[in-house]
């Protein structure tokens, strides 16, 4: 009789050596079965064990051989995926409008985004997506902004039109506010930021000379702001928010000698309430991944700006009061003194030249784009969103931002 020989495999040493690690890893998992992670677990665990074991115990060509296994076997798995993936994606475009997509794509991305919020800060960094979700601007922000309109109005009225009793209501409260310029148009006060040097300012003026419509209307304007604000080097609309109609502005302006010029990028959205009879304007700094520093600028990451407008009549009658809160870190070594006078004297200059820019555009019948006839959207589902046809969006009015 012959001497019975072993087979050997057909295959390499090392990945026979392979098979019969993930052979041990199949049978001790099912042994201690502590559920479906941690099988999946000490299955990662175990391939990388064996994989280390054999780059280390085998020679040159062995090693070649096994990264070329693994190589082909991502390069095959990817491949079918993004496949898969492009087909899933040509299927939805042909079945669903664009409008459609996009709400589908929000919502999907939102239920990940509230399951892995820091993976997905993450990969919106290095993707260089905005994350709109979380930084824009919403409506119960606009509402706090029209409140603390309607307290100021309430102390003047119960004031019987002087400012004493105003003055008191605004000096009340754990952060009371302190009055530091008083003029014939407007007066403005001011209070500390918590934990910071910084002082926050408040405006409250009125304009009888021109008509809220204009004046608001000359604030959006990013065009014609070029025209009339020297100190702009950069101003344009960067990203729109379709779901709540906030975009981001990047902004590039001059500082007085020797500072460098500063840029800022912020976030604004507006809203006209016609019922109400009042416009709000909100900015604030945020940060984008598409909009990088520049050397030749500093760049201004603390700033905020709401604006309440209240006509005394109509929106297209001459007389209205505004609200404006207004806080800024320009990024400067200057003493606090010295910051705090720039800034208060800063600001009361920039509203005599939105007024001044008011007066021009209605005097000389310049062309500037009214934003309050324009419906702002809103976030309210369709009745069916799904399969909305071209032409029947085309004859619509489509909602523009400035």
């Amino acid at each position: 009789m012959f001497q019975s020989i072993p087979r050997k495999p057909a295959v390499s040493g090392l990945y026979w050596y392979c098979v019969n690690s993930t052979r041990l890893v199949t049978s001790s998992s099912v042994r201690e079965g502590s559920g479906a992670a941690s099988w999946l677990g000490k299955r990662v665990g175990w391939a990388l064990c064996w994989l280390q074991r054999g780059l280390e115990a085998g020679s040159g060509e062995r090693k070649k051989e096994m990264v070329s296994i693994l190589a082909s076997q991502c390069t095959y798995v990817t491949g079918q995926r993004l496949r898969r993936a492009f087909q899933i994606g040509e299927l939805y475009s042909n079945l669903y409008s664009e409008r459609s997509r996009r709400s589908l794509v929000s919502s999907l991305w939102r239920r990940f985004q509230s399951r892995h919020s820091q993976s997905c800060k993450l990969l919106a960094a290095l993707a260089g997506v905005f994350m709109w979700e979380e930084e824009r601007i919403r409506d119960e922000e606009l509402q706090r902004c029209a409140d603390d309109m309607k307290n100021i109005e309430r102390l003047t009225v119960n004031a019987g039109g002087g400012q004493e009793r105003e003055e008191e209501g605004l000096q009340q409260g754990a952060r009371p506010w302190e009055k530091v310029m008083d003029r014939k148009n407007f007066r403005v006060w001011r209070r500390p930021i918590v934990d910071s040097p910084l002082y926050e300012y408040r405006v409250f003026g009125t304009y009888t000379d021109v008509t809220p419509r204009q004046f608001f209307n000359v604030q959006l304007d990013t065009e014609y702001r070029k025209k009339w604000d020297s100190l702009v080097i950069k101003l344009e609309v960067f990203e729109r928010d379709e779901a709540s109609g906030s975009e981001i502005i990047h902004w590039v302006t001059h500082f007085p000698y020797p500072m460098y010029s500063r840029d800022y990028v912020y976030i604004r959205r507006y809203n006209v309430d016609v019922e109400n009879n009042f416009m709000v304007l909100v900015s604030r700094a945020v940060e984008h991944p598409t909009i990088p520093e520049s050397p030749d600028f500093v760049r201004v990451r603390s700033y905020q700006s709401k604006m309440v407008i209240k006509p005394h009549k109509s929106f297209d009658e001459n007389g209205f009061d505004y609200l404006l809160t207004y806080s800024d870190d320009p990024q400067t070594v200057f003493p606090r003194y010295c910051l705090s006078w720039m800034v208060s004297s800063g600001m009361p200059d920039f509203l005599e030249k939105l007024h001044a820019a008011t007066l021009m555009a209605n005097n000389m019948e310049l062309e500037v784009r009214d934003y309050i006839s324009i419906k702002p959207v809103e976030n309210k589902p369709t009745s069916n969103p799904e399969r909305v046809p071209e032409s029947s969006r085309s004859g619509q009015q489509q909602m523009e931002y400035a």
